[in-house]
């Protein structure tokens, strides 16, 4: 290999291309990633490049566990060696076997299809998490306190549990541990995990800036440690950490608060390792053990559901610095913990953005209700001046009653904040350990500055709240001429950014649970608008973990309490198991986790399959929280068992095509077959040949048939014409719900009738988005008629972002695109609307489209990434004039007309088309 880049060297300059560029790579579909546990893990990168149609030939991965060899182009740990081939993503690692907590660097090269050779990419890096229980160097569980077994309670009890259980709220502990730095360090890594969740510090300092570290998880079969670099943080001599440890879903203590659910696994508890390789090429640990001191912390009460209380005068102060005297406290003591520990893999949360008050207003009785103009997930931040022991009151809510105070209703009462001041000064608080969806903030025990104060009571002297969520990259942006629809698609934006935690949450209050359904449904519009692969991932095994014996995937994973029927086996929400990891292999190209999440899929299949009474289901919600004449809940206008026996065809169409792709060949004749037979029995239960309707004949049941494709070739245009009929004859409202909405717009947008999606979203005096809108909605709420009584900032209706992005816009995959490779512009103008624009970053690049209608001109600009192909298909017929950048479109480009529309093949690069009539 020595010889090729030798070779390299005297080949004549110009062959370099300074153009051709490879950047963002990426390993385990991260930059620069810590805590990588694949043995194999799998990189990718994108080509930069200015001109058109280009296309990866061969590329060239150098892998070196130290930067000084890869800089001499000396991949010591892997070297490729040219490959001929386009791939970009999904390669696979195959060097020498990894080590646990060490880094490895890496490069990579390229060559496309007109002869240019890149320069290397930067090097990039990646770090190897704890790959075996011994990795831990013998770290151990510690903790304040051991849970008597019998206060353990899990799964746990629904709701407030049973009659008769005494308060027991626990102490929320603060961890230290001194240690000595004598000899220059190369670099120090923290591997840790505390239960609930932890807050870490160094010197004083916190580490990073992470919220409700670690994820959520099944505790009792899996916890995830976090990795920090601390190399920069640690100084020549004596150091401290400090930990403060939570609940979160570990304990949910009994309290007069709110909660969904009362259980425990145990008391807070942590392990953590800190590994340290100085420059002399010496090793050491540091690692949780009965030798770290503990004491109670300042936080008296915190609870996921109920709030949290934070008491100032029980501060330590310098508790996690190097000089504080912990004589006083106790010593850790030694616990058992998750029986597996893997790394933190998905994005984590962090403080996203502030918002302060639009307004404020006194209601009386010493309250102030200050109104931060957005409904979002998050905590509040106070700043106040008063004396010791007075105490100030926050309560969020997403809602106002008529008296101006905060309401609770729809979101879960009560939760609120209690901040006890220690006197002296300003003092600024905000919540540790636990979360709201709030747009509202009621304080009480507190004057607004400059406002009379007769009591002497505590002066608030700021107020914002802090918007937290799930940090995964944002990867798209939409906006359009049509007002309405832009403010729609910051209204859905808004529940997606407050329900993307460590899981897909319904919503940020009254559940924050991860219920399965809305995932497979919004996936395809979350996507579009942000990077969330790591956060499916992890969605997909907190499945496998909630599976059970039976091969049951319950509505909720994790699956912290077990609901009762209906609440439990529905296979609109079961089938997430199964449509999710072929969504993520079609939005990101990873064939892995097909392999990995077969098992799963085999089992739920079969599950399935015992429940079927001749091929067909009837257990479940079923369309969930359509709209009706009733109070939305149970599905109203869809007879059971149509969405439940339609999702069980798709899953079975599903795992087909994934047995092929695994070459599971006797699999695929099993599983054809059997939908074959689920096919030709729900045709015969709810297919009218009459009237070419399924069921009732709601929006819902035709357009699911549609979409799954169990409405028979000859008879499918009949049945998209119903669907059309039926919207335009009760004008254009909806009545589809949580499961058929999606499958309302798809079944519309892929006959060519996004003019009926226009109309039946164009409107604010129905239920709908505009209807939320024109009531004073900021965030999607759970019920198209944005009702108070429910919750006010829900995922589960969010659809329709899909078709801003694919029909609208017009950025779509080709039907047999992997991480779209192969592209679709179809724009589709509509309506009133005489411009719309979108970007999407793609696994290969950015695509991006702008069009404008200019009386009788279509202006279409787009952008095409390097590595793949497009079919632009602009809106004109065999009359009109079509041009690119001003010149006749190449004929070797034209591919003819279809349906009003030019077709017009592409490569990579920036094309301005337009259309005249």
């Amino acid at each position: 290999m020595k010889r090729f880049y030798i070779l390299l060297l005297l080949f004549p300059l110009q062959v370099f291309s300074q153009a051709l560029k490879v950047a963002n790579l990426q390993c385990e579909y991260k930059s620069n990633p810590m805590g990588v546990e694949a043995s194999s893990p799998k990189l990718s990168w994108k080509l930069q490049f200015d001109g058109r149609n280009v296309m990866q030939t061969a590329y060239c991965v150098l892998v070196s566990d130290n930067v000084e060899s890869l800089d001499k182009n000396i991949g010591n740990i892997w070297d490729s060696k040219r490959i001929n081939s386009s791939t970009s993503i999904e390669i696979a690692y195959t060097g020498k076997t990894l080590i646990s907590a060490k880094t490895y660097y890496w490069k990579v090269m390229v060559w496309d299809n007109h002869q240019h050779v890149s320069t290397w990419s930067e090097t990039a890096k990646w770090q190897m998490g704890l790959l075996a229980t011994t990795d831990w160097a013998g770290a151990k569980w510690i903790a304040y306190a051991q849970m008597p077994d019998s206060m353990r309670m899990v799964p746990f009890q629904a709701g407030k549990g049973p009659k008769g259980l005494p308060p027991a709220n626990d102490v929320l502990p603060l961890l230290r541990k001194t240690f000595t730095i004598s000899k220059p360090v190369k670099k120090a890594t923290m591997y840790i995990c505390g239960l609930g969740h932890f807050d870490m510090s160094l010197n004083g300092n916190k580490v990073g800036d992470h919220f409700l570290d670690p994820g959520w998880t099944q505790y009792d079969k899996l916890a995830l440690y976090v990795p920090f670099d601390l190399t920069d943080k640690l100084v020549q001599g004596n150091n401290a950490l400090g930990i403060m440890l939570g609940n979160g879903f570990y304990y949910i203590p009994r309290d007069k608060r709110y909660r969904k659910m009362t259980g425990a696994y145990g008391y807070p508890k942590m392990i953590c390792r800190l590994v340290i390789e100085y420059k002399d090429g010496s090793v050491s640990n540091l690692v949780s053990d009965e030798s770290w001191k503990t004491a109670p912390g300042p936080i008296v009460f915190t609870s996921i559901y109920g709030g949290e209380d934070y008491n100032a005068n029980l501060e330590q102060r310098g508790w996690n610095t190097a000089d504080f005297d912990d004589t006083k406290w106790q010593n850790a003591i030694a616990v058992t913990g998750s029986p597996q520990l893997n790394a933190q893999a998905a994005d984590p949360l962090k403080v996203m953005q502030e918002f302060t008050p639009i307004s404020k207003k006194n209601i009386g009785n010493g309250a102030w209700v200050y109104d931060l103009g957005q409904n979002a997930s998050g905590i509040p931040q106070i700043t106040v001046q008063g004396k010791k022991g007075d105490t100030v009151r926050i309560t969020p809510a997403e809602l106002i009653h008529p008296d101006g105070s905060a309401n609770q209703t729809g979101s879960g009462k009560p939760h609120y904040y209690n901040y006890i001041l220690k006197g002296g000064g300003s003092e600024t608080w905000h919540p540790q350990f636990t979360y709201y969806g709030f747009r509202y903030l009621q304080v009480e025990g507190a004057v607004q500055q400059g406002e009379a104060n007769p009591n002497q009571l505590p002066v608030l002297l700021d107020i914002r709240g802090l918007h937290t969520r799930n940090s995964a990259a944002t990867v798209g942006s939409f906006s359009c001429s049509n007002d309405l629809f832009n403010r729609s698609f910051k209204l859905i934006d808004w529940a997606i950014k407050s329900n993307m935690a460590s899981l897909f949450t319904d919503c940020p209050h009254r559940e924050k649970l991860g219920w399965l359904e809305e995932v497979h449904l919004v996936g395809n519009s979350i996507h579009y608008n942000y990077d969330i692969h790591r956060l499916a991932l992890k969605c997909i095994n907190d499945m496998r973990l909630a599976q059970t014996p039976e091969g049951l995937i319950p509505e909720i994973a994790p699956e912290y309490t077990k609901f009762g029927e209906p609440f439990r086996d529905s296979p609109e929400w079961g089938s997430n198991s199964i449509i999710l990891p072929w969504y993520v292999y079609e939005w990101y190209g990873d064939k892995d986790v097909l392999a990995n999440s077969y098992d799963m899929m085999k089992r739920y299949i079969d599950y399935l399959g015992t429940k079927a009474d001749h091929h067909m289901l009837t257990e479940g919600l079923g369309d969930w929280y359509d709209q009706g004449p009733k109070t939305p809940g149970y599905s109203q206008q869809t007879p059971k068992g149509i969405t439940a026996t339609a999702f069980y065809y798709y899953d079975l169409d599903i795992i087909a095509k994934v047995a092929k792709l695994l070459g599971k060949t006797q699999d695929v004749a099993t599983y054809n077959a059997l939908a074959a037979n689920v096919k030709q029995a729900y045709n015969k239960a709810f297919f009218n040949a009459q009237t070419k309707e399924y069921g009732t004949g709601s929006q819902t049941a035709n357009s699911i048939s549609v979409y799954m494709g169990l409405v028979e070739t000859q008879n499918k245009d009949a049945v998209i014409n119903n669907i059309v009929k039926e919207l335009k004859d009760h004008g254009n409202s909806l009545t589809a719900g949580d499961i058929g909405f999606r499958y309302l717009l798809k079944a519309l947008d892929n006959a060519g009738r996004s003019d009926v999606i226009f109309d039946m979203n164009s409107r604010s005096d129905v239920p709908g988005y505009g209807y939320q809108l024109a009531h004073g909605a900021t965030s999607l709420t759970e019920s198209w008629g944005a009702l108070p009584q429910v919750s006010n900032n829900h995922l589960m209706l969010g659809h329709i972002m899909e078709w801003f992005y694919g029909g609208l816009a017009g950025i779509r995959p080709a039907p047999d695109a992997i991480a779209m490779n192969k592209i679709e512009i179809k724009p589709e103008p509509v309506g009133d609307i005489t411009y719309a624009k979108a970007s999407y970053e793609s696994p290969y690049g950015t695509i991006t489209t702008d069009w404008k209608k200019i009386s009788n001109r279509f202006d279409l600009t787009v952008q095409i990434p390097a590595n793949t192909n497009a079919i632009i298909y602009l809106p004109a017929n065999p009359g009109s004039v079509i041009t690119e950048d001003g010149k006749p479109v190449n004929k070797n480009q034209f591919l003819g007309y279809k349906d009003g529309k030019a077709l017009i093949k592409t490569g990579s690069g920036i094309y301005h088309f337009s259309a005249y009539k």
